[in-house]
């Protein structure tokens, strides 16, 4: 099955929260590693285009994603969760898409500042819209790290929250979104 249900995940969403799982958190690795390098580090200019362009892509899934988020069902909750928690995991959810799209942007800030634009894998090049604004690089720079760890303490509160409907609650949460028809 192809698209979501009422009941089951599709294949195609299935793809897309896995894929995008294992690209974010490599970006966030990616960029942790990449400040710690110095000028003369082999990676000091490799690392942040392969991270650029690896962001531009992912914006373009996340758009995607997005897309196919509002225009297929999403599977009903399970379990006997109280309301206030389902709120909750709606709430994670929707600020996981908020910080994914203003990490982007902050990230294509920093990446422009100068004026230049943003290669992806000499595919092609996404244009300067913002150039000569002083300091902004040091500005998005700071802004882009805190999203980036709050996105990742996000990203945990995700995962503990499949955890539990897993581990504590025994129900098939965690399994849907791996495909498991159990």
């Amino acid at each position: 099955m192809l698209k979501n249900s009422t009941s089951e995940y599709g294949w195609i969403g299935i793809t897309l929260h896995w894929g995008m799982a294992v690209v974010i958190i490599g970006l966030f690795a990616l960029g942790l590693y990449m400040t710690s390098l110095d000028y003369y580090d082999p990676w000091y200019q490799k690392g942040p285009n392969l991270h650029r362009s690896i962001g531009v892509l992912l914006l373009t899934v996340l758009v995607f994603r997005l897309v196919w988020r509002i225009a297929n069902p999403r599977p009903e909750p399970l379990g006997d969760d109280p309301p206030v928690l389902h709120k909750a995991a709606e709430l994670v959810h929707r600020l996981l898409y908020l910080f994914l799209f203003a990490i982007a942007f902050s990230g294509y800030l920093i990446s422009t500042a100068d004026g230049r634009a943003v290669e992806v894998f000499d595919w092609f090049s996404v244009p300067a819209l913002l150039p000569g604004v002083e300091n902004l690089e040091d500005y998005a720079g700071e802004v882009h790290l805190v999203l980036a760890i709050t996105l990742m303490v996000l990203v945990g509160v995700h995962a503990a929250g499949a955890l539990k409907h897993h581990f504590i609650d025994k129900d098939r949460t965690l399994l849907r979104m791996l495909g498991i028809n159990k």
